[in-house]
């Protein structure tokens, strides 16, 4: 019962976008590293490994650091201070995956301990919980583009998107999150917003470089270069979608995706609109049956997903989809279940209402009920 699309237009595209996450230019690298450092005069062997780690960064040595960040987390694989850096270096390396786990556990195992040494001076002297649970500004926004980027490899496009809006809200000029978040608008076919957000990032005066992203052609190299790049590329797709098929594959597209935002209203707009377009879309028929469903129409919602198994596109495989087991399925399927689904719902319905309904009464015209003799009355006598 869920809103689908295309999955060929959608994913050959999302494997040409160029995804960045944030990273510091070579002179501010390490900025959210942080040491513990006790409060005796002699440094811990861990302790000791995590500040000559930190010292390798600064002189860009990465893989010297990594090296002697998993020495201290064959020492103590439960160090905070261990598991935030090697996240720090998962980053560099483009490995979204496993700086989010690090992260995680960083988060989850900090404790009072307190920093002694980090990159943004105001971190000093804090202890790691407080800092992670309010962290600096660039920390936090490193760490939201990679969750960002994370989701995006994913296909969650959606979720992906309402983390950078808040990023951007929190920092409207930062040209990691204004590239990221028109990665995320063109991934759900908001493409009006995410050339506004590429141009945006292009027109920065950022010298700030990409070491780490999924496409490591584009490895040092300025970030505003690649979102005047994803400018360009969209700005040629977006001339080539005057046909039919293109803009309704969109319309399904943008409902789906406000659909995975809870914006309702907004997916039935973009349904009713690709219906009128093309009102035999087998993609556009489930997803106006699901919305139907969602409204509380079950006659309707099967109606239109009846229409949608019998479409002429409907052996065409979802894309995106509210739901992540209908992605990959031929559409048919996914209407025919939405349609058994509601068939159940309704059959259960009827029951109970067969169950609660009363005996048929007669009633006068003013509402009052008549009421059935006692006994049949007698034939008369004649």
């Amino acid at each position: 019962m869920r809103g689908a699309t295309e999955l060929s237009w959608r994913w050959e595209r999302l494997a040409s976008l160029l995804l960045v996450i944030v990273v510091t230019s070579p002179s501010t690298f390490a900025r959210d590293l942080k040491i513990e450092i006790p409060k005796r005069s002699h440094l811990t062997p861990v302790q000791r490994l995590n500040r000559d780690g930190v010292e390798a960064l600064r002189k860009h040595e990465y893989e010297k650091a990594e090296k002697i960040f998993y020495k201290a987390y064959l020492y103590d694989p439960d160090d905070p201070f261990t598991l935030n850096n090697l996240g720090y270096i998962s980053e560099l390396k483009g490995d979204v995956e496993r700086a989010h786990d690090f992260y995680t556990l960083a988060s989850q195992r900090a404790s009072q301990a307190v920093i002694d040494r980090s990159t943004p001076e105001s971190l000093r002297g804090k202890p790691m919980q407080a800092a992670l649970a309010v962290p600096e500004l660039p920390m936090q926004m490193n760490h939201d583009n990679v969750e960002a980027v994370r989701l995006l490899s994913l296909g969650r496009a959606s979720e992906a998107d309402l983390m950078l809006e808040q990023a951007l809200r929190r920092d409207p000029n930062n040209v990691f999150t204004l590239n990221n978040l028109g990665v995320a608008k063109e991934s759900e076919g908001e493409t009006q917003d995410a050339l506004r957000l590429y141009e945006q990032a292009a027109a920065s005066h950022s010298d700030a470089t990409a070491i780490v992203t999924l496409n490591k052609r584009w490895r040092g190299k300025r970030v505003t270069e690649m979102a005047a790049q994803n400018a360009k590329l969209l700005r040629a797709r977006m001339a080539t979608e005057n046909t039919l098929a293109a803009q309704v594959a969109i319309l399904n597209l943008r409902g789906v995706s406000a659909l995975n935002r809870n914006d309702v209203q907004a997916a039935i707009g973009d349904f009713r609109q690709a219906y009128k377009l093309d009102p035999t879309n087998a993609f556009v028929l489930n997803n106006i049956g699901y919305v139907s469903e969602l409204q509380g129409d079950r006659e309707t919602a099967q109606f239109y997903y009846d229409e949608a198994a019998r479409a002429g596109n409907a052996n065409a495989v979802v894309g995106l989809a509210t739901r992540q087991s209908a992605q990959g399925r031929a559409l048919f399927q996914v209407a025919d279940n939405n349609n058994s689904a509601v068939t159940i719902q309704l059959t259960a319905e009827q029951e109970i209402r067969r169950r609660q309904r009363s005996p048929a009464v007669l009633l006068r015209r003013d509402n009052s009920v008549v009421q059935d003799p006692i006994s049949p009355p007698q034939n008369p006598q004649h």
